[in-house]
């Protein structure tokens, strides 16, 4: 044990040397073992492996699955091009828009250097029957599998399926209490919220959100006598008006926690926690639903934050609950000093949801933008956020995932504000402001090479199969002693793969100066790679350990 301990006490200070030029790590097929223990003061990694299988999908197979069976309707006649061979069996997306293979999930514990400790293999069908269920992710779907703590920082959630692995289409399917028929996706499997303690032990909570799409991150709020997650996600794969099943699941969700085994579960209609309309903003109502299309979250000083950086509905930029309907009377503001978080679900008149839907009690948070994505002329793509302190906030912009064409190298290393946004917050104007974007390191748009991955040419889209780095998804951030930040993230890519969420990204990592505002001074810092995913695997949420009680976490944690 004592190489371990020592690897956890690198200190606050942590020197870029210590993070090296990244370590290729194997982990192993561990499975909720009985001396599995994720130790204070680490990370932990989400990453998900496919099981590279021709099986998986047979040359000919019409899709979506089931889609016969709905109004949606079917593919190309001459059904899937390619079969389950990694990383052709993505080109499939080209062919079928649902397209995507379900996988296992593990939960890598790393010093914070990005060196491998050991892995926890989250229960699903390759393995033997888990008691309490079982869990998968969608290889291909990017948003998903974001990592949090719990508040009270015992717990870490995250989000997943309710299906074995290798099922094929089962991001865009529907939930069993929520069908859309006109979703070409014909089938029904749950979503759940899945939490595991420091001892690798997990509790799954099914539910009917997210119909048509897929959950995406997962905050557990157990202090003061609470219980119950607040989630983020996209709903809806269908024809516009959705069911009010899909309306009422979609975006912000809360959700009540059960300790039952998946078997005996039976879960029930969805209860919305906020919703979002660019009619707030004055503006004409959008697809009822989709301008709740958030990719990430955060709550910090009790206000519950939202990010969305997708879609061709509602406005790319970040979100606030607000508890006090007062914060923003025309769809944007900041937080009321002193509002109480959310303990209820929204309510809402049911006879009007398909016709007006949600009511709106969310607001854009002052200083982003509010310029809805059909005529933005400059898009933003927020990813996730973290609270270094009131006053400073770090974003993380994935970049425009451009594959339009052979220019799409030159046109991510372009980018401007992709990679780690800073911004600070002005008092007298009660308004945010971009200080600086860091990107030194990253190397937008410079492709790198992965063992056994193809290069060249893909010939079913005529672009080269080599990733390169477009901007960052999830991270973590703390304050460390010396005035710094560190911050870790998981990147994201532009290729020529028919799907680009399906390629080996990377987990990086910088230090800002938490009080500098200088763009220029800025520009000396580096991120680092600290591991880049092996053939067939992908890097999704990252985060510290859990704690082992309330009382011996860092503070400066998120």
């Amino acid at each position: 044990m004592t190489n371990r301990f020592a690897r956890q006490r690198i200190g606050a200070t942590l020197a870029l040397v210590l993070f090296g030029t990244g370590m290729v790590a194997h982990a192993d097929d561990s499975w909720n073992r009985r001396d599995f223990h994720f130790w204070p003061g680490n990370l932990v990694l989400s990453r998900s492996v496919y099981d590279n299988k021709a099986s998986n999908v047979q040359v000919g197979t019409v899709l979506p699955v089931n889609c016969a069976s709905t109004t949606g309707g079917c593919g190309a006649a001459s059904g899937a091009p390619f079969d389950g061979t990694y990383p052709y069996v993505w080109n499939n997306d080209l062919y079928d828009g649902s397209f995507g293979i379900t996988a296992r999930i593990y939960l890598d514990q790393l010093t914070l250097d990005g060196h491998l400790i050991d892995s926890l293999q989250v229960p699903n069908s390759l393995l033997p029957t888990a008691p309490e269920g079982e869990l998968v992710t969608s290889f291909s779907s990017k948003s998903e599998l974001a990592l949090h703590l719990s508040q009270d920082h015992r717990y870490l959630s995250f989000m997943g399926y309710v299906a074995p692995v290798n099922a094929i289409d089962v991001s865009n399917s529907n939930t069993p209490g929520a069908v859309d028929l006109t979703n070409p996706d014909g089938q029904s499997i749950y979503r759940a919220v899945a939490t595991v303690d420091r001892k690798g032990h997990f509790n799954f909570t099914e539910t009917n959100a997210y119909s048509g799409n897929n959950g995406r991150a997962a905050i557990l709020l157990n202090r003061d006598g609470a219980d119950y997650f607040f989630t983020a996600g996209n709903a809806g794969n269908g024809s516009n008006p959705q069911p009010a099943g899909v309306v009422l699941g979609a975006g912000a969700q809360f959700i009540t926690p059960t300790h039952l085994p998946e078997i005996a579960q039976h879960p029930v209609a969805t209860t919305p926690l906020a919703s979002f309309s660019i009619a707030a903003l004055g503006l004409k109502a959008d697809k009822i639903g989709k301008d709740d299309n958030f990719r990430g979250m955060t709550v910090h000083d009790d206000v519950v934050y939202f990010t969305k950086g997708s879609g061709s509905n509602g406005v790319n930029t970040v979100y606030f609950v607000d508890t006090t309907g007062t914060a923003c009377p025309n769809g944007v503001g900041v937080p009321v000093l002193g509002a109480a978080l959310p303990s209820a679900p929204l309510a809402y008149n049911a006879s009007t949801v398909l016709s007006d839907g949600l009511p709106t009690n969310m607001c854009i948070l002052a200083g982003f933008p509010t310029t809805p994505a059909k005529t933005a002329k400059t898009l933003a793509y927020p990813f996730s956020l973290w609270f270094a302190d009131a006053n400073t906030l770090y974003v993380a912009d994935e970049g425009d995932g451009y594959v339009g064409g052979a220019d799409l190298y030159t046109h991510a290393a372009a980018q401007t504000t992709a990679g780690l946004q800073k911004w600070t917050y002005d008092s007298s104007s009660k308004t945010w402001v971009l200080a600086y974007t860091l990107q030194a390191g990253l190397n937008l748009g410079h492709a790198y090479t992965v063992g056994g991955y193809p290069t060249g040419i893909n010939a079913a889209t005529e672009l080269p199969w080599s990733p390169a780095t477009d901007g960052l998804r999830n991270l973590v951030g703390r304050v460390d002693r010396d005035g710094r930040v560190t911050i870790w993230a998981t990147t994201s890519t532009v290729s020529g793969n028919g799907d680009i969420g399906a390629d080996p990204n990377q987990l990086v990592a910088i230090r800002d100066t938490l009080k500098n505002s200088n763009a220029t001074v800025a520009a000396q810092e580096k991120f680092v790679t600290l591991r880049t995913a092996n053939f067939a695997e992908v890097l999704r949420g990252i985060s510290f350990t859990p704690d082992q009680d309330s009382d011996d976490r860092d503070h400066d944690h998120h």
